[in-house]
């Protein structure tokens, strides 16, 4: 059986969309994972991204985000 994990991490960064374009292809380029969801708020200056995948591809996924 293949494990599937969910990770939603928060970013900083709610309001230029090129550095929230930067961050969610980084995080959906890695194989094995799936972005599903991107939502980022102006108000508060915040994105949650949320990625699902194997262990390891959504380890590397969330990884790639921050680089």
């Amino acid at each position: 059986m293949n494990k599937i994990v969910e990770c939603v991490p928060n970013f900083s960064e709610g309001r230029d969309d090129e550095k929230i374009r930067a961050i969610t292809d980084a995080a959906a380029a890695v194989d094995g994972v799936t972005l599903l969801d991107v939502d980022p708020g102006a108000d508060t200056n915040r994105t949650v991204v949320t990625i699902v995948g194997s262990p390891e591809a959504v380890k590397e996924s969330a990884f790639q985000a921050i680089a």
